[in-house]
């Protein structure tokens, strides 16, 4: 039976202070990940039903299955979360994630892009990231790679690239369902 370890993701503010955690994370064994997302080095993971704890310390539990991908050395991740009209595609712009044993951090940088099931794509929380600009003092060279990650995020959704493929987001689901059915 392939076992899907548990990871916590951690997201914090460009200050160091926590952002949110997500406490429950199955990560997709490197053998059933798809050609193109194992070339990568992509880590995929399954939540369903995690806690998840705010930097307040309000603590909820996710409704939506989701499955997340960090992409090493790019800066942003994305969570493909299954609705009942199909798959939203919710996108951090965010630094490279660092995994640390069973721990992958990131910082987020408040820029979003969402890909609705239907295809439309949005980019949110410009006036969020222009006023966290100022008061977190981000450097130029944080700014260009937050610009940048913007730029390759939207090539990467505006061309169907991995991983914004719906059949194997289903895929990933459905691999962790059974396996959890078996143990």
């Amino acid at each position: 039976m392939e076992t899907f370890p548990t990871y916590i993701i951690k997201s914090f503010k460009h200050d160091g202070h926590l952002h949110r955690m997500w406490l429950e994370n199955w990560r997709v064994p490197e053998r059933l990940l798809h050609h193109g997302h194992r070339e990568q080095g992509m880590y995929v993971l399954i939540n369903s039903q995690t806690k998840i704890v705010e930097a307040d310390g309000k603590e909820w539990v996710s409704r939506i299955p989701g499955v997340s991908f960090f992409v090493p050395g790019e800066w942003f991740n994305i969570v493909a979360l299954m609705e009942e009209q199909g798959i939203r595609y919710y996108c951090n712009i965010a630094s490279p994630p660092y995994v640390n044993g069973r721990v992958i951090t990131y910082i987020d940088y408040d820029l979003d892009v969402i890909r609705l099931p239907a295809g439309d794509i949005h980019v949110v929380d410009q006036e969020e990231y222009e006023r966290h600009k100022q008061m977190y003092h981000y450097s130029a060279i944080v700014d260009t790679k937050v610009k940048q990650g913007l730029h390759d995020l939207l090539a990467r959704v505006r061309g169907g690239e991995p991983p914004f493929q719906d059949d194997l987001v289903n895929m990933y689901y459905q691999k962790w369902l059974e396996r959890r059915s078996e143990g």
